[in-house]
């Protein structure tokens, strides 16, 4: 069940020390320190709720209209005084978004604010930690002289909050699509420090109880961890002056590795890297070398275009198939908003061109609903594909999954993604930017069904073979799932 106290957040609000981060860096064009009035911050709140509550395709989708209300009545009284951009983004917008449940809707900072803090160092929890159900396991210290807590360590609490309580709150503060939760255990353990300083504040020492490998449980006061000037420096230069090739650019969002026994395509995004030409180089080049394994990792894919996802699909699967089975909005235009919603125009023509109202009063985008794609039949692959999965599977990522699911020929071998199986909502994803704060939210326009979908709403797409963290192959840097696909290749 999801947990949401504004009580909580409004305990919180004024006790942690947020302006200590920012006590002399504050820059002549933009002073992240402002606060806005409560009547500016109320302003601001009240015009996300009538937008939200108009425009939105799914905000009511896993919790009733009553529940709703209520979450949005309690963060209004959450605005009990004046707060800065940071405190009102997390401690008041963060909550009320992830309370929705849509992955799609995410408040982001302001433009001014990215500006801001780009190359800045900011200190923060020094521990990086790998989070996974009931567990929490120390992977790095950033502050490298104190070898106190070491790598491998079990951290059992922080400041006196259980580790397992830790994620409970800290899950209250980031959105998921329904209730596909592996998303924000991925997501915890690649910025544990961030969410950390943002949900909790920040602090000169943590007391942090933990235990070793053997079991034995300690206690350390550890300091937090700040970059010194020299550091960021050379971190700046090293940016400045390594400028990446555009084939290394490439490479990092989809590449092709042809080994003796499989080959291995990894698609880190279905946006952008010319993938419609990747993906008829690579199968041309998979069918010319008679490769009979294919492993597609989409462990990091976000999701992005569905055409491409689609196109991906049309070079493995056998069959004809179709994406959604119903896809739609609760509106045919932004306005009276449309002052405040990004790319305004073209999203209100595009609505106008593509959409039409059904007898449910909603406005379908036909052409998702209709379409048939149709197999690859020249450099459609033969041979036997294992698609890698985790929590940041996502969205379009989720799409492919859906419609590779069950066929003789295909394996999904992983965990369960964080994009929703039954169905998210996306396609056209513009921004609400609020007119005192700047702050941003996330508005996806559009509700999908998936076609052939399963009946269970908020869960993400199983796989056919689960693997799970394992905490002695993290510590070594051992790839499980990739070991897993390894010897399944090998006893067939």
């Amino acid at each position: 069940m999801y947990r949401i106290s504004f009580k909580m957040v409004r305990s919180l609000i004024f006790c942690t020390p947020f302006i200590y981060l920012f006590s002399c860096t504050a820059s002549r064009q933009y002073n992240p320190n402002k606060k806005y009035s409560p009547q500016q911050l109320q302003q601001d709140y009240t015009l996300l709720r009538n937008i939200l509550e108009e425009k939105h395709p799914s905000l009511y989708w896993y919790s009733s209209p009553e529940k709703m209300n209520n979450i949005f009545d309690l963060g209004y009284k959450a605005i009990e005084d004046s707060m800065t951009e940071l405190q009102f983004g997390w401690k008041v917008l963060a909550p009320l978004t992830a309370a929705i449940h849509c992955g799609h809707t995410s408040f982001k900072m302001s433009n001014q604010w990215n500006k801001f803090i780009k190359n800045r160092s900011i200190p923060s929890f020094p521990l990086l930690l790998k989070v996974w159900k009931d567990s929490m396991m120390v992977v790095d210290n950033r502050n490298k002289k104190d070898s106190t807590i070491r790598r491998g360590s079990f951290i059992k609490s922080i400041n006196g909050v259980a580790s397992s309580d830790l994620v409970n709150i800290i899950f209250d503060y980031m959105v998921e699509d329904g209730f596909a939760e592996n998303v924000k255990y991925i997501r915890l353990s690649t910025a544990f420090p961030f969410f950390h300083r943002n949900v909790f504040g920040l602090y000169k020492n943590y007391s942090v109880v933990y235990s070793d490998s053997a079991g034995n449980t300690s206690t350390a006061v550890v300091p937090y961890f700040a970059q010194s000037e020299d550091t960021v420096q050379e971190i700046k230069n090293e940016i400045f002056f390594r400028k990446r090739t555009r084939s290394e650019r490439l490479d990092d969002l989809r590449s092709l590795k042809v080994d003796s026994n499989y080959a291995l395509m990894t698609i880190n995004s279905f946006s952008k890297a010319h993938l419609n030409k990747f993906f008829k180089h690579s199968f041309r080049l998979l069918r010319r070398e008679k490769v009979s394994n294919l492993v597609i990792d989409i462990r990091t894919n976000g999701g992005g275009d569905i055409n491409k996802s689609a196109l991906l699909t049309k070079f493995i699967r056998k069959t004809p198939f179709k994406v959604a089975d119903s896809v739609y909005a609760v509106s045919k235009k932004l306005s009276p908003f449309s002052r405040y919603i990004s790319n305004s125009f073209f999203t209100n023509l595009g609505l106008f061109l593509f959409t039409k109202r059904h007898a449910d009063g909603k406005y379908h985008f036909g052409y998702w609903e209709r379409h048939t794609f149709m197999p690859k039949r020249r450099n459609g692959f033969n041979g036997k594909v294992y698609v890698l999965t985790n929590g940041l599977t996502f969205s379009a990522s989720t799409l492919f999954c859906n419609a590779v699911k069950g066929q003789p020929n295909i394996l999904l071998v992983g965990e369960e993604t964080g994009g929703g199986w039954y169905g998210n909502s996306g396609i056209l994803i513009p921004d609400i930017t609020l007119p005192n704060t700047h702050l941003r939210v996330r508005l996806p326009f559009f509700r999908l069904i998936q076609f052939d979908h399963i009946n269970e709403k908020g869960r993400g797409v199983f796989p056919d073979v689960y693997v799970p963290p394992n905490w002695r192959d993290i510590l070594n840097n051992v790839d499980t799932k990739m070991n897993v696909v390894q010897q399944l290749i090998h006893n067939r």
